[in-house]
């Protein structure tokens, strides 16, 4: 049965030439073309007509519109050369019913209205004058328009169902497509936040361990015990890169924190002070103030501020010199939290911070300028006219719609 339905949409001419076959025997058999008869008008013009209407059943799927028009013609013909009804007219109920389903809306139209008028016109046309009560033809031509109307009705509900799964289709379709973008948006974005992360905690404690390590290997024969001190910070700052590193790997692993007994939590602007500590014993100057009252603030603000400032001292010691002096105040205002870093080294070159920088460097404050937007902020970065660099940042309470 499976094949013979899959036979049967793949080729749907075939099986409308099959009951348009069938039509035209049972016409020719009715109106007493084969084997004698009675008659019903025009013999010939009925036998014409049957044909016709063969015709329109075995190609309404490949041309509706036409078949209606032939369909409409052959009826005013039987009209006019007295072919009375026949089965063959079932073609009309079969036309109607396709256009309403697949035909263009003129041709539903034209195929509604036509059903309509054919039983009233036949009534005309062929019942005798007292033959019949007025009521009994009002009755029965009422009687002969409720199939065309049905079968109108019938194909323009098929025709609505058709659009509504279409349109259910289409909807899917493009839901499906929106989800795989904003997948690939939230890709992109975690992919965007761990490199922010990696690159700030590589970029700071790296630079502190080198300047550290330089500093022991020049000072390890003269000075033993300051060597053992910057031994001993190298060997602290890598344990804190460590556990920032297992903290973002940890985002990758879903409960490795919970299996290793550990969680490190995200830095905040308290622990700016022990950072400023940090950098003063890896041999910066750094002047840090506080003003405003402190209070508690959002969670992606305050890691937002203290990775500004990690950025911000660890390009000093990248390219301030060798005796630069840094400065960090924290503003705390009623509508959010100002950042203020300077230094009074010699600065990096323009290009390293601007676009990237033609070497592919400077992403840093590419970082900084992402970090700050995703918080609803501001920032402006550049040389100080006095000499050295400056950042000022200006940090929400609540994001900017």
């Amino acid at each position: 049965m499976q094949r013979v339905y899959d036979f049967i949409r793949r080729h749907p001419t075939w099986v409308d030439g099959f009951w348009a076959v069938i039509l035209l025997g049972v016409s020719v058999t009715a109106s007493g073309g084969v084997g004698g008869g009675t008659t019903h008008g025009n013999e010939a013009a009925l036998i014409v007509c049957a044909v016709l209407m063969s015709v329109v059943v075995a190609l309404r799927r490949r041309m509706p519109e036409k078949m209606l028009l032939l369909a409409v013609a052959t009826g005013l013909g039987q009209l006019v050369f007295d072919a009375k009804t026949n089965p063959s007219d079932f073609a009309m109920l079969v036309i109607i019913y396709t256009c309403a389903v697949s035909g263009p809306p003129w041709a539903s139209r034209l195929g509604l209205a036509g059903g309509l008028l054919a039983a009233p016109l036949a009534q005309l046309r062929w019942t005798t004058v007292g033959q019949i009560s007025i009521t009994g033809q009002i009755l029965v031509t009422v009687f002969q328009m409720v199939p065309f109307a049905l079968a109108w009705v019938l194909g323009d509900s098929l025709r609505t169902r058709r659009a509504y799964m279409a349109q259910l289709e289409e909807r899917a379709n493009r839901l499906e497509k929106e989800r795989e973008a904003q997948s690939k948006v939230a890709v992109a974005a975690e992919r965007a936040r761990i490199a922010r992360e990696l690159h700030d905690v590589v970029a700071h404690n790296v630079s502190v361990m080198v300047v550290q390590a330089d500093g022991a290997a020049y000072v390890l024969d003269q000075a033993p015990d300051q060597a053992k001190k910057a031994l001993e910070t190298i060997s602290g700052t890598g344990r804190q890169a460590l556990a920032e590193m297992r903290r973002l790997l940890g985002v990758l692993r879903t409960g490795e924190h919970e299996e290793a007994g550990e969680y490190v939590p995200q830095p905040d602007v308290e622990q700016i002070e022990e950072l400023v500590d940090e950098v003063r014993t890896a041999g910066l100057p750094v002047d840090f103030r506080v003003e405003g009252t402190p209070r508690p603030l959002p969670s992606g603000v305050e890691l937002t501020a203290y990775r500004i400032v990690q950025e911000a001292l660890t390009n000093t010691r990248k390219h301030g010199g060798p005796n630069a002096g840094a400065s960090v105040r924290l503003v705390y205002f009623d509508d959010g939290l100002g950042l203020l870093v300077e230094d009074d080294g010699k600065g990096a070159p323009h290009e390293l911070y601007e676009d990237g920088g033609a070497d592919g460097r400077g992403h840093g404050l590419i970082g900084m300028r992402e970090r700050v937007g995703m918080v609803g902020g501001t920032l402006d970065a550049g040389p100080r006219p006095g000499g050295g660099f400056r950042i000022s940042v200006l940090l929400p309470l609540k994001p900017a719609h």
